[in-house]
């Protein structure tokens, strides 16, 4: 019998790089034997700003308009889209796409928690990661003409749950390195 070294087990194979073959060749993961769990990802990430384009985002008068109302919806767009972005990603049914803003006054600034779920046989953190970090550009994009140095930071994974290799959460992970 002949083993398709597509079909090896990449954790033996490539200390655990999915996406990439025995020789070493990108490919998209195969998963047609996997279970269809229900699956969600959080992500968050942070767009730092002046106080004062702070102050026109949440007063509204932005020359574009909306600038988290509109950052919400490219968020879902892009999280629909992310196959299309990601090049080994697989286009996904996803059922439930939710993006928040959090206001920072301290270090002036928002904070955006994207959320998505499916119930599939492959997860979705990439979908919230794109969510989230299309999100944050929007923002940009929407007030660079006031504020060029903002800058984008902490994005990322804060959990997931579903599928084979269990639930994960940053806050666990980051407790277990502790001790």
């Amino acid at each position: 019998m002949t083993i398709d070294k597509d079909k090896q087990d990449p954790e033996s194979t490539n200390g655990g790089l999915t996406h990439f073959d025995a020789s070493g060749q990108a490919h998209m993961v195969d998963v047609g034997e996997k279970k269809e769990t229900h699956r969600v990802a959080v992500a968050t990430g942070t767009i730092l700003m002046k106080a004062e384009t702070l102050e026109i985002i949440k007063s509204g008068n932005a020359k574009k308009g909306d600038v988290l109302g509109i950052a919400r919806i490219a968020a879902i767009m892009a999280a629909k889209r992310t196959s299309d972005l990601i090049p080994l990603c697989h286009p996904l049914a996803l059922t439930r796409v939710t993006v928040d803003f959090e206001i920072q006054e301290m270090e002036p600034g928002i904070t955006c928690t994207g959320q998505v779920e499916t119930f599939g046989k492959t997860g979705v953190e990439m979908e919230a990661l794109t969510a989230v970090q299309i999100a944050l550009l929007t923002i940009y994009d929407m007030c660079k003409a006031v504020d060029r140095g903002m800058v984008m930071t902490a994005i990322r994974l804060e959990s997931k749950l579903g599928g084979k290799s269990s639930d994960w959460s940053a806050t666990k992970q980051q407790k277990q390195s502790d001790l």
